[in-house]
């Protein structure tokens, strides 16, 4: 069942390009992946075929293996315990299947915590025009794709519309305080390398990756917070990162990867061809586009987690 939008009957909290989030009560939330789909900043008219998901259960998966590391937001991704826990949602559970995830309710950091262990897209873009990555220098001669050691932690302003803003590690100081802005910084690296450590035993390179996090018990904006950081949103997502398959790695040009390329090869032909301005609205996307897309995220969830997709959440 595709879903283009959620429309429960749980208080909405936000609606962003992906995710619907419903207040449960003072301590809980509701996570919905749709199946809506943005590239360059701008949301599709049309959904992809189990995005919503795969975002879900692979961000299930990864949580499950990440809990030594860092707490997170998830109470569970499984729909029929979602359900008993949620009685209001009984009539939904079919439209919920696979998508939805109940969690702790955080107070999130406004800050992007983007790891990047590979020089690609706009680090990419940036360091071709002024050898910088969020204006801090790298080392000269890199290549397109080079792997960076150790990564680079690169933060970024959360935009609810439009692009986000790379931003300096002094300028989350500032907005986050002294004490939160290095614990996001130890924590996305420690999860970063986890995470590429279980990509790359099966065969899969983490290029980059974004993390989001909140506080449980303090506000965010406390700079001498005694607030736990959880972990929260997706992780390690073909919409949150790029993953590459390390068998044909080579540096010194783009990598094919597993998420949505098709579509963003589209519209960039799209804008080449002055046939798309870059901005909403989008073109329409043809039903080869939505397929290989649809494809790309459903083997990235079977070749990280060995599963098959199960719309239901458990395993």
């Amino acid at each position: 069942m595709l879903m283009q939008a959620s429309a429960l009957p749980l208080t909405p909290l936000k609606r962003g390009k992906v995710r619907d989030v419903y207040v449960v009560d003072d301590e809980r939330v509701l996570l919905v992946a749709t199946d809506r789909v943005s590239a360059f900043d701008v949301v599709m008219a049309e959904t992809i075929p189990h995005k919503g998901a795969v975002l879900t259960q692979i961000t299930a998966w990864w949580l499950r293996q990440l809990e030594s590391k860092v707490e997170h937001h998830m109470l569970s991704a499984d729909n029929s315990e979602i359900v008993r826990e949620v009685p209001q949602l009984r009539d939904h559970e079919q439209e919920l299947a696979g998508r939805a995830m109940l969690c702790r309710r955080a107070t999130v950091f406004p800050i992007e915590c983007v790891v990047r262990g590979y020089l690609s897209g706009s680090a990419w873009k940036e360091y071709r025009e002024r050898g910088t990555l969020a204006g801090e220098a790298l080392p000269k001669g890199l290549r397109e794709s080079d792997r960076l050691d150790p990564p680079v932690f690169s933060p970024a302003t959360k935009a609810e519309e439009g692009h986000d803003e790379n931003i300096t590690i002094d300028r989350m100081r500032s907005i986050v305080g002294e004490r939160p802005a290095r614990e996001l910084e130890r924590l996305s690296r420690e999860i970063y390398e986890t995470g590429r450590a279980i990509a790359a035993e099966r065969g899969i390179i983490i290029a980059d990756t974004k993390f989001e996090f909140g506080s449980v018990g303090a506000a965010v904006n406390e700079a001498e917070s005694r607030g736990v950081v959880i972990l929260v949103d997706e992780v390690l997502t073909p919409d949150s990162s790029r993953f590459w398959p390390a068998d044909t790695y080579e540096p010194g040009h783009g990598q094919p990867s597993f998420d949505k390329q098709p579509l963003r090869d589209y519209l960039d032909a799209e804008r080449r061809a002055a046939r798309w301005d870059g901005n909403y609205p989008p073109p329409r996307l043809p039903k080869d586009v939505i397929d290989a897309t649809s494809e790309r995220y459903v083997d990235i969830y079977r070749r990280l987690t060995g599963h098959s997709l199960d719309s239901n959440g458990s395993h």
